[in-house]
């Protein structure tokens, strides 16, 4: 059994993606919504400010004596820019790269092949590879440009294959800063672009830290409908921080994560059991390098990545800064939230920590708050989801239902208020997923053969993010009423959510006003 109910709206409420609502794929809802991302109010670019009109009538058609006097100036041509000049170092590495990941595919050839080279050879082929490098990495940083228009941002590249990319400012949900170690050495950043519709982030790298702040303001004040003239004198929006992790708080809670020490656990075991078994050093280092780096990176490269994690508020939604060695400054952009899940591993609970993850529609920011304690995750969820409160209590599924899922449907829970859909999973490992009713595209309900014969279904909700929330093993009867009561509820849900206006009220509670600093 599989039955499925769109959470689209009827023909009397309009498109599912009207303004105000955050469904995938519709362009431009928050800049003609919110009037700009800086809290004031500007014309959205290209709009005319007297009324409309049509532009293929003149005026002797409409039977309006044109004006005498000299035709309107042409717009100037956009000044176009370079990258920083030390973006060619970057780009130089592309042949380097190419070579070693031929020594890497095949590395017994390529030793016979360098093995096989006189002295003098390979010196000559480093002394052409070299400069060829360098020259490759010149040539393609001086045929990149880039520029903005009232309505786009243009990047032209290519040496040999000229590629021209327009990214729409009305399609831009946000625009982040990243800085890698070298890059903040040598005080240069990236600057990383989310544009609805596309599912890979375009980017300029490098600039100028300088240059990559005042351009990324200079986008989001455009995009939010600002004149040029009024773009560049706007300045990066101000920022208020709500929390800031500590760093032994995030430590301890990274020992206090089962996954940590069974990738360390396991690590250690197999290589063991392979020597033991095989006396092969390859294979034990085939097996235990892949293990050490996935222990790493679940314990020291997470420390690492999450290290100084601050959450703060601005008019272009959440700031998120973060980083030990790379340091990232994202954004969350306001609206585009479709599910908040609250993690609670098993030797957190005594602590009352939890750690709340995120799905942005168009956007690869998985991540609201490393850890925090109840009262500081209620807080910043209220106000991500525009003042909504965590559900307290969940119904449990039948109990019959232990014929299914033997003790683990104990872990499964069900509640839905008036402006969320919440679903619990997990007996040691909690997770509690927070779709607002506005979010939900559609409704699915689930039976398998062993589940009809128990009279349990499952119910799933689909999200703008491509994501689904389950509602596991409810009553049969009940999750068929529930089928139909949350269609109607997303419908209802979109013509009522009024837009996200941050930093005004508009649209959110007050739950995040204590937040704290945890830790």
């Amino acid at each position: 059994m599989n039955e499925e109910t769109g959470a689209g709206p009827d023909k009397a409420t309009g498109p599912a993606n009207a303004p105000g609502t955050s469904g995938k794929g519709a362009p431009g809802d928050r800049a003609r919504d919110t009037g700009n991302a800086h809290g004031r109010t500007g014309p959205h670019p290209g709009t005319p400010t007297g009324g409309s009109h049509d532009s293929s009538r003149s005026p002797a058609e409409d039977g309006v004596p044109a004006a005498d006097g000299p035709p309107h100036p042409e717009a100037a041509p956009p000044v176009e820019r370079r990258l920083h000049p030390v973006t060619p170092l970057r780009r130089a590495w592309a042949p380097v790269a190419l070579l070693a990941g031929w020594a890497l595919h095949d590395p017994n050839s390529a030793y016979r092949h360098v093995s096989d080279l006189a002295t003098g050879t390979l010196l000559l082929g480093l002394g052409v590879l070299l400069p060829a490098a360098a020259l490759y990495g010149f040539l393609s940083w001086w045929v990149t440009h880039f520029s903005v228009t009232d309505t786009e941002l243009r990047i032209r590249t290519g040496v040999l294959f000229r590629r021209t990319a327009h990214i729409r400012l009305d399609r831009l949900q946000a625009v982040d800063v990243t800085q890698p170690l070298l890059a903040r050495f040598l005080g240069v950043a990236k600057l990383k672009m989310d544009v609805i519709g596309t599912s890979s982030k375009d980017e300029l790298a490098y600039l100028g830290e300088a240059e990559a702040r005042a351009l990324r303001a200079e986008l989001l004040a455009r995009a939010a409908g600002f004149s040029p003239e009024e773009a560049g004198e706007v300045g990066e929006a101000p920022v208020r921080e709500l929390v800031r992790v500590a760093p032994r708080m995030l430590a301890v809670s990274l020992l206090l994560t089962a996954t940590t020490w069974l990738s360390l656990i396991g690590a250690l075991l197999v290589p063991g059991f392979l020597w033991f078994a095989t006396h092969n050093l390859w294979t034990v280092l085939a097996a235990g390098v892949p293990l050490l780096g996935a222990a790493g990176a679940r314990s020291a490269g997470r420390f690492v990545r999450e290290y100084d994690w601050t959450l703060g508020e601005s008019p272009d939604g959440l700031r998120l800064d973060h980083g030990l060695l790379d340091r990232s400054h994202e954004t969350v952009p306001p609206g585009r939230v479709q599910t908040v899940r609250i993690v609670e591993p098993w030797l957190w609970r005594r602590l009352g920590w939890v750690r709340v993850e995120l799905d942005v529609a168009g956007s690869d920011n998985g991540v609201l708050l490393p850890v925090a304690d109840h009262a500081t995750a209620r807080g910043i969820i209220g106000r991500v989801l525009a003042g909504a409160e965590v559900p307290e209590e969940f119904v449990r599924p039948p109990g019959r239902a232990a014929w299914c899922v033997p003790a683990w449907w104990r872990g499964y829970g069900l509640a839905v208020t008036d402006r969320l859909f919440a679903a619990r999973h997990g007996l040691f490992h909690r997770t509690v997923a927070l779709v607002p009713h506005a979010k939900v595209q559609s409704v699915r309900l689930k039976q398998g053969p062993w589940q009809r014969h128990q009279g349990v279904a499952d119910l799933h909700v689909d999200t703008g993010a491509s994501k689904t929330v389950t509602a596991h093993l409810r009553d049969a009867t009940e999750a068929a009423t529930l089928l139909r009561d949350q269609a109607d509820r997303s419908r209802t849900g979109r013509r009522t959510a009024q837009p996200d206006r941050w930093m005004t009220g508009e649209g959110q509670g007050s739950g995040a006003g204590g937040a704290a600093t945890p830790g």
